[in-house]
This record gives C-alpha cells, sequence and structure tokens, in this order.
C-alpha cells in the first residue's frame, strides 16, 4: 500500500475503501455528591478533563455521573473506563454485579484506572480485583490519608510524563498503598506479568508521617517506621494481557485542576490508557477560573 501513487491512495481513501483509524472512546464515571464544597467534586472535576480532552482527534470522552454509566450497553466499545468517586464500601465498582462487568472488559484489554478515594476498596471485597486490574490500592488503617504538599521533582520518562513540568501542590495525597506483590512502589518492577511503573514520587516529611493527620487519627506506628522513604502517589502498570492501568491518590481539591501540570499528567495518562499515542509536549489545554466554577455539585 506505501507504494502506491499518492493520487491512487487518494482516490482509495475517498472512496473508504482505505480503513482510517479507529476512534477511541474513553468512559469517564464520576461518583455521587461528596464532601464540602470544591472537595471531591467527581462531576465537574470529570466534564472539565472531557472539556480538555475535546480537541484531541480520534477520542471520544464520555461523562456518566451518580457513580456507573446510565446503561451497560454505555461500556460497549469502551477502549477504557475510569472511575472517579468515593471509595470502601461506597465505591461503584462493587456495587451489584458492578465487579463482573468491568472484569469482563478487563479481559478483552480494556484499559482501567481510579482516582483519589476511587483507589480504596475492602480488602475483603474488590481488592484482589482492584491490584490485578491497577496494581495497587488503599487499604483502611494500613495506608494513609494526609492532606501535605509534596514536591514532585524529578519525573520518569514515560509516555504519561511527556510536557510535565515538576511541581508541587497541596491535596489529600494518599501513601503506602497496597502494591502488587507487595512492592513499596517507589520504583519501577515487574510482577506477575504486570510492568508497573511509578510516576508521582514525593518524601513526606517527618511532620506528615507523625501528625494526627488521617482517619482515624494517627500516629501509626508501621507509617512512622518507613521516615525517609519516598511514596508513589500516583503510577501506571502495563497488564500481562496487554491492558493499561493506572492508581492516582490526589483529586481530593477541584481547584488543584487548574494547575497545569497536576492537570496533564492525568490528560496524558487518560489518553495513553485508550493506547493512543501521548503527543510529545503533552496534552495542551487551558482552564480558567471560570471553568473550574461549572458544573459543581449542588452541596449544603
Amino acid at each position: 500500500m506505501k507504494h502506491l501513487p499518492i493520487y491512487i491512495l487518494w482516490s482509495l481513501l475517498c472512496s473508504g475503501i482505505v480503513a482510517t483509524a479507529e476512534e477511541k472512546k474513553l468512559i469517564l464515571i464520576a461518583g455521587k455528591p461528596s464532601h464540602p464544597p470544591l472537595m471531591h467534586e467527581f462531576r465537574a472535576g470529570c466534564l472539565l478533563l472531557q472539556k480538555c480532552l475535546s480537541d484531541v482527534e480520534g477520542l471520544k470522552v464520555e461523562v456518566h455521573d451518580q457513580g456507573w454509566v446510565t446503561e451497560t450497553a454505555d461500556f460497549e466499545g469502551a477502549d477504557a473506563v475510569v472511575i472517579f468517586a468515593d471509595g470502601g464500601g461506597r465505591h461503584p465498582a462493587i456495587q451489584d454485579d458492578h465487579l463482573s462487568i468491568l472484569d469482563g472488559l478487563i479481559q478483552k484489554g480494556t484499559g482501567f484506572g481510579c482516582m483519589h478515594y476511587g483507589v480504596e476498596v475492602p480488602p475483603d471485597k474488590g481488592a484482589k480485583e482492584m491490584v490485578a486490574w491497577i496494581g495497587g490500592r488503599y487499604e483502611h488503617m494500613f495506608s494513609c490519608n494526609p492532606i501535605w504538599e509534596p514536591k514532585f521533582e524529578k519525573l520518569p520518562e514515560h509516555p504519561v510524563t511527556q510536557g510535565v513540568a515538576p511541581f508541587e501542590i497541596k491535596d489529600e495525597w494518599y501513601f503506602n498503598m497496597r502494591f502488587i506483590g507487595g512492592i513499596t512502589g517507589n520504583a519501577p518492577a515487574k510482577e506477575g506479568g504486570m510492568t508497573f511503573t511509578p510516576i508521582l514520587i514525593g518524601k513526606p516529611s517527618d511532620d506528615v508521617r507523625d501528625g494526627p493527620y488521617v482517619y482515624p487519627k494517627g500516629p501509626y506506628d508501621h507509617i512512622m517506621s518507613s521516615k525517609g522513604r519516598t511514596e508513589s502517589m500516583m503510577w501506571v502498570v502495563e497488564r500481562e494481557d496487554g491492558g493499561r492501568g493506572f492508581g492516582f491518590t490526589g483529586g481530593h481539591f477541584h481547584l488543584n485542576w487548574g494547575n497545569e501540570s497536576f492537570r496533564k499528567v492525568i490528560l496524558n495518562t487518560l489518553v495513553w490508557l485508550t493506547k493512543m499515542e501521548v503527543p510529545t509536549e503533552g496534552i495542551v489545554s487551558q482552564v480558567t477560573e471560570d471553568d473550574l466554577k461549572q458544573n459543581l455539585d449542588k452541596k449544603g
């Protein structure tokens, strides 16, 4: 085909004989309203990310709110699914038959990711699946959830970091996750056919580790005993089946989407999750103060 004269190739394209690249479909599932205003703004955050991705050629982004898709049929043709929602016992993935539905998608190579509270599922329901799908999970009383400002000074070479400048930003950055194979998660690893790559790594200060910063109130001996260790707060994986996954523990404060680096690393990851190519400069987007005020949940 590559040796055909240009005018013949053009004629074939116009007639539809030569197939063009297939459109990729990304589904963002926003959780139900939660927390005070400008915190856990799942719907507004997903709609903002959708807007930022609107100019990416060949990518269709659908946002579904209230914790699940409107109809199960909406998953048809999905290349990637991302959940940005409350976790624990309220996690959308563990309601009704949702684990089975997601497993069916992931067995076909569909990308899957979870953001902020969405990285937590109960140890006795969904934990095994979460680690198998995205490489790690938050565990109550093992992981911790301080509000702090890590410095992401050195980013690894990876498609999701393209065009992302080092940054620091205050958020409820979870750490000390339950990662695949019991790894600490702060270095690249291969476990059980999965390639694990930490993306955002920072070092909690002793005050962050020691303080009464978590629920239930700390400090926790096992968190304190790891003083000086760097921690992974975002990671990506490539599964043995060829599918991709990621976990991102930030996203508590809605206004953080106004930070270019914070936003870009997620936009890049969403594109990468669908197996599309991330541009060298990353996904370029502009977000205004007015954009950040749109679609907020009505909260008391």
